[in-house]
């Protein structure tokens, strides 16, 4: 039923997801502009980008950007709109038919949810390379993160809602993100278990270069896979924040060389730098490798 992306997804692939940029559904100079930015992939909104009137044009601009292969080698998903909404279930049969790389549909707070859009999605006719790529941003979201996320072999990442949590919260906006560290956390924790992507939320301010590069920063360094964007001047740090550095390659194939020759040679112990090697070592430097190599691809 999702074989590709199952064999894609859940068995190790590496896919370079650094930076994902959401691009207003409604604005078609900014869907043609989407096709010659560096981003890694784009999400093509629906939902909070579009105004109410302005839903039904919009849905049918990006199927028709989302169907016409004119973006590269750039992912391309669909955000429809929410569970309960007037247009969530004509988003998604209209998404269906367009058999985008993946629908991130938001507010995801259940497993039912889950298999309620994956049922949908069938039924009205997607691909099976069409994934699922649910929106966790609330409280309740952060605490069954983990049935979310193994709710189905057709979701395959999990999209942080930062703005959405920290309204939840009543929590402010600060350096550092003290009062969303449970949150993301949390959802680090179940997306790692099930073997899927994450990616962090948005950050707000378009103008703070210097700040966005710290949170990128810290989401690379908390374990993301890529951050999610609202402006395409936060695609390029991003991309170099979440790209592995020449110095972390050179390490990766250091570490992996002295394992292999000390299997060929029967030693059990290897060393690098001083520091002990053991196989996890080797399968995070293999990791690297694979990244560095889906990244020499763009």
């Amino acid at each position: 039923m999702t074989d590709v992306v199952r064999s894609a997804e859940a068995h190790g692939a590496v896919r370079a997801r650094r930076s994902v940029l959401y691009m207003p559904g409604a604005n078609e100079r900014a869907l043609e502009k989407a096709r010659s930015l560096p981003a890694d992939a784009l999400i093509l909104d629906l939902e909070d980008a579009v105004a109410p009137d302005a839903k039904a044009e919009a849905r049918q601009r990006v199927a028709a950007a989302a169907a016409s292969g004119a973006y590269g080698h750039r992912e391309v998903t669909i955000r429809v709109n929410g569970p309960g909404t007037a247009w969530h279930a004509d988003d998604l049969r209209a998404a269906a038919e367009a058999g985008p790389d993946a629908v991130v549909v938001p507010k995801v707070e259940s497993a039912q949810t889950v298999r309620e859009v994956e049922r949908a999605l069938e039924a009205a006719g997607a691909p099976d390379r069409t994934a699922i790529w649910a929106m966790v941003e609330t409280p309740r979201a952060m605490l069954d993160a983990r049935a979310v996320a193994g709710a189905s072999e057709r979701l395959t990442v999990l999209v942080m809602g930062t703005n959405d949590l920290a309204k939840e919260l009543h929590a402010e906006h600060v350096p550092g993100r003290a009062p969303l560290l449970t949150g993301l956390s949390l959802a680090l924790l179940a997306a790692r278990e099930s073997g899927k992507a994450i990616l962090d939320g948005v950050y707000n301010d378009v103008r703070d270069l210097v700040g966005f590069e710290a949170e990128c920063v810290q989401g690379r360094q908390f374990g993301f896979d890529g951050k999610t964007l609202i402006h395409p001047s936060q695609v390029e740090p991003c991309n170099r924040v979440f790209a592995p550095a020449e110095e972390d390659i050179a390490r990766a194939r250091k570490v992996i060389e002295a394992f292999e020759l000390a299997e060929r040679e029967g030693r059990g112990v290897v060393t690098v730098d001083g520091r002990m090697i053991e196989n996890l070592h080797v399968e995070d430097a293999r990791r690297v490798l694979a990244l560095a190599e889906a990244v020499a691809g763009r």
